[in-house]
């Protein structure tokens, strides 16, 4: 390993992630000779810096003393994981939105390429106690977009992002899980199976070397990786304070898309989503074409309108549509009153009682005719039974 690679690799120990005053002093002087200002507790001149961040040279030389980056590439390699660079072929450029965010490398376990699959790739993030509703819709959509060739992003924990890597995994899609601790730490722990499965098959992204446990604030620092990475961020669900917040507000903040989807108005897990959709300049989705219209290619991925449902009286020409819906909803009418009522000659209407009493519509019965349940509702109408002939019981012969 280069001493560059070996420099990045020793400074994920010893740093926050994403810590700008480090990333001052990677742009000024590169990470070999960062990594000398931290053992010699001195800013190298040039780089700007608060008495604050001054001080962090003292607390980063204390964790450099344990800091083993030849033993953590020698774990990552056992179980095939690998790290990856800024300027390296898999290093996906649209980190370096992030500015001095930006992370000083990453640690990679999986199958995937992290480059290729963040060229179409969409976040979907939601709440920890997320609702039958909200888990359903994020691996529908995560299941829908795998199928269209589209990468999931998400963060790995239980509710809203679990469903959304297992729904891509279900379609044998790629997805890619932004963890807040090593890759071969698996926590949450009843996500073990999701995550030996995405090993695997898809792709765990780490900051941090393996065998980082995670913490509060790593949770919300990682959000930032989970934004940059893709096109547009997917609020499925989201309490009033919540991480996937945090993710939607670095959406926006790099010039993402940002998607909500709407939930019952007396749902504590939809009103983070209902903010954003009334203060902030958020899409409103409800189906995978939507997402795709958002993210895609102007004017190529448009979503087609929703299909409109197609009831049994829509498919009547004019006419007898116009004597069906001339019937009470209610007990029963003769054919004057219908003729009358429909606008049309009795020769006409007794016409169409024929056709509608074949289709199921209406019925007969000794005061007149009527709606049948099935003319009433919105459900097809169950074709009449077959006629019978008057000589025994089989059923007389269909028209070929």
């Amino acid at each position: 390993m280069s001493d560059e690679r070996t420099a990045r690799a020793t400074l994920t120990a010893v740093a926050e992630p994403g810590d700008a005053f480090l990333n001052r002093m990677i742009d000024h002087c590169g990470p070999e000779e960062s990594l000398e200002a931290i053992r010699t507790t001195r800013v190298p001149p040039g780089v700007p810096a608060t008495p604050q961040e001054a001080r962090r040279l003292d607390t980063w030389r204390i964790r450099l003393i344990a800091a083993e980056p030849d033993q953590d590439m020698a774990v990552c390699a056992r179980f095939r994981g690998r790290l990856i660079c800024p300027g390296e072929p898999e290093w996906p450029t649209t980190l370096d939105d992030l500015g001095l965010g930006r992370p000083y490398a990453l640690w990679l376990r999986g199958p995937g390429d992290l480059r290729y699959s963040c060229l179409r790739s969409v976040a979907i993030v939601g709440s920890r106690a997320a609702s039958p509703y909200g888990l359903r819709a994020a691996a529908d959509f995560a299941s829908e977009l795998a199928d269209r060739g589209w990468t999931v992003v998400s963060g790995g924990a239980l509710g809203i992002d679990a469903a959304a890597h297992r729904g891509s995994l279900a379609a044998d899609g790629p997805t890619v899980a932004v963890l807040a601790n090593g890759v071969d730490v698996p926590y949450p722990a009843s996500n073990e199976g999701l995550f030996a499965e995405m090993a695997r098959r898809a792709l765990l992204v780490s900051e941090s070397p393996p065998g980082t446990h995670p913490h509060r604030l790593r949770f919300l620092v990682r959000n930032r990786v989970i934004a940059a990475l893709s096109r547009g961020t997917v609020i499925v669900e989201a309490e009033a304070r919540s991480g996937a917040l945090n993710t939607a507000s670095w959406a926006a903040r790099l010039g993402r898309v940002v998607m909500a989807v709407p939930g019952p108005i007396t749902s504590r897990s939809s009103v983070g989503c209902h903010r954003l959709l009334r203060e902030e300049a958020t899409t409103l989705v409800t189906r995978p074409e939507e997402i795709i219209e958002a993210v895609g290619r102007i004017g190529a991925d448009l979503a087609p309108p929703p299909a409109t449902p197609v009831l049994p009286r829509d498919r009547l020409e004019p006419v007898t549509r116009s004597v069906l819906e001339a019937f009470p909803a209610r007990g029963t009418a003769g054919p004057a009153q219908l003729a009358v009522k429909a606008g049309v000659d009795l020769n006409t209407v007794n016409a169409k009682l024929g056709l509608l009493a074949a289709g199921g519509f209406i019925e007969r019965t000794p005061s007149g005719w009527r709606l049948t349940k099935s003319g009433k509702s919105n459900s097809p109408p169950e074709p009449p039974p077959p006629a019978r002939s008057d000589a025994g019981n089989a059923p007389s012969q269909e028209p070929p």
